[in-house]
């Protein structure tokens, strides 16, 4: 038997999906979770064979999720409505082994946990392509950091102190963000990075 941890913040896709995969003879749901912070704490408790994660949930994400479980043996599945390509590359950066979107069927989920679950990757050929022609990510690592810091609004002084920095350096990467990305403000900067995966 795959023993599948399932964590979703939508209670109804997540019961659905677990009614679904205990059809399936060598599928057993041994956790189900709302939130990534309690998918964390349930995987390190059960040891399941495969989580399939929400890229979008409160706490941690489905890619935070599975940077917390790497080396544990178990093996992450994101599912998204929002497959974009940098969200792609942050998951294999992160050691996701299948990513594909919430429009599959729970037989085409299955099929994935199988793959998964017998130490094979797989990425739905979509979102594949979509990432091969996808800009690369003009900012540093630096820029990165201070937009991902600020995403809920932070004040310049609060992403300084958060990341140990300057004030006016907080400023100066803003100021470079926002040229190479374009726009005009912050937040619009950082839905920018956020949209692309990059943050």
């Amino acid at each position: 038997m795959i023993r599948v941890l399932l964590a979703d913040d939508e209670a109804m896709i997540r019961s659905a999906l677990a009614t679904l995969l205990r059809l399936e003879d060598d599928i057993d749901v041994v956790a189900e979770c709302a939130d990534g912070t309690e998918a964390v704490a349930e995987a390190q408790r059960v040891m399941p064979d495969v989580c399939l994660l929400d890229l979008e949930m409160p706490g941690l994400d489905g890619v935070g999720v599975a940077e917390r479980l790497r080396g544990q043996g178990t093996r992450c599945v994101i599912v998204t409505r929002h497959a974009r390509p940098g969200v792609l590359r942050r998951a294999l950066a992160a050691g996701v082994a299948g990513f594909l979107p919430k429009s599959r069927g729970a037989d085409e989920v299955a099929m994935v946990i199988r793959r998964v679950a017998a130490g094979e990757r797989y990425v739905d050929p979509e979102i594949a392509a979509d990432a091969l022609t996808d800009a690369r990510c003009p900012l540093t690592q630096r820029e990165r950091d201070v937009l991902h810091a600020g995403r809920r609004g932070e004040t310049n002084t609060q992403i300084a102190r958060a990341l140990h920095l300057a004030p006016g350096t907080v400023r100066n990467h803003v100021s470079s963000a926002l040229g190479k990305l374009h726009v005009e403000t912050r937040q619009q900067a950082v839905i920018i990075a956020e949209e692309r995966g990059w943050i």
